[in-house]
């Protein structure tokens, strides 16, 4: 397929252009298959990664049906995690497998997914140790080639520009993008009632996989400990331990030592963003934006806002508590 076709064929915004990378675009050499237990279900599920032809994007197949990795299918105020749905069915805890997917370049690929029961319309991906490191190493045993259409032809990979500052709000949380010729994140937190925590920050450029294979993949998601029964009453990380997730007390600090890294909250928040941010790509083209993205203290429902207000969907750039 030309270049000219593949502009065609994108939807535009107000604040995206779409150019050549001058990489084609690629899917996985060999199936991958894994098998965990979800964060907040606690259920066990399998998850299948197998090539997919050019230009069709990532989408996960649940019980036959289709839901693409894309912004479209979002489920709003989803807490603690990002879902996608379509006709009833629904995919939750995607952004680790996404951001994986999408640092390593894997542009196309069908995701199989089956739960522990035969009559659910929601499934949940595994966590395993929190953070993305299981599936990029999966992705790079596997290896990558190049896709290809039904016709056997390859076809460039498009990445999105930013071509004037955006930003959204919601109180003291923002995501702010700046035009930038490069990928760029920069993320802070603060967790004033956890001193161990703290005020962090974050940044890096990703213009090399190993930068996130080295710097992000292995960040753990993160969790204070006296909040911990308090979300379980509310039906979430029922699958949560301190295998799956790095814990720290008000008072005492680290539960599970040691970090990986002195920053590492606030490097999974980096790596939650990336997986969010991905939701932007379309018919295989890049997901994340080339731009200098800086973030304090969001979330997944304020990641999901930003991708919206990229393409343009109507959302406030200040949002309401």
């Amino acid at each position: 397929m030309s270049v000219a076709a593949a502009f065609k064929s994108l939807k535009s915004s107000a604040v995206l252009s779409w150019k050549p990378t001058g990489n084609l675009q690629k899917t996985v050499t060999n199936c991958i298959e894994r098998t965990g237990r979800g964060l907040h279900s606690g259920d066990i599920s399998t998850v299948r990664i197998l090539p997919a032809v050019a230009r069709a994007g990532r989408y996960f197949i649940f019980r036959s049906n289709i839901i693409r990795a894309s912004i479209d299918n979002v489920v709003r105020d989803t807490p603690l995690c990002t879902a996608l749905s379509r006709d009833g069915y629904s995919v939750r805890t995607v952004e680790h497998l996404l951001s994986a997917l999408e640092a390593c370049g894997v542009d196309n690929c069908r995701i199989e997914i089956d739960g522990s029961s035969n009559c659910d319309r929601s499934v949940e991906v595994p966590i395993f140790d929190g953070s993305a490191r299981e599936w990029m190493e999966a992705i790079n045993q596997s290896g990558l080639r190049v896709a290809t259409d039904n016709g056997g032809k390859s076809c460039q990979k498009l990445a999105p520009y930013l071509s004037e500052p955006v930003h959204v709000l919601k109180n003291d949380s923002f995501i702010a993008a700046i035009p930038y010729s490069k990928v760029c994140i920069t993320y802070g937190i603060d967790y004033p009632q956890a001193p161990a925590i703290g005020c962090q920050w974050f940044s890096s450029s990703l213009l090399d996989e190993s930068i996130y294979s080295n710097s992000i993949a292995p960040s753990r998601t993160f969790c204070i400990y006296e909040e911990v029964e308090h979300m379980r009453s509310l039906g979430l990380i029922k699958g949560g331990s301190a295998e799956t997730a790095i814990v720290c007390s008000m008072s005492r600090g680290w539960v599970n030592p040691p970090l990986r890294y002195d920053n590492e909250p606030c490097r999974h928040k980096a790596l939650d963003l990336i997986g969010d941010i991905s939701l932007l790509a379309q018919e295989g083209n890049q997901g994340l934006l080339v731009a200098h993205i800086v973030a304090y203290k969001g979330g997944h429902s304020l990641h999901a806002e930003f991708v919206r207000r990229l393409v343009g969907n109507d959302v406030s750039q200040e949002l309401t508590a």
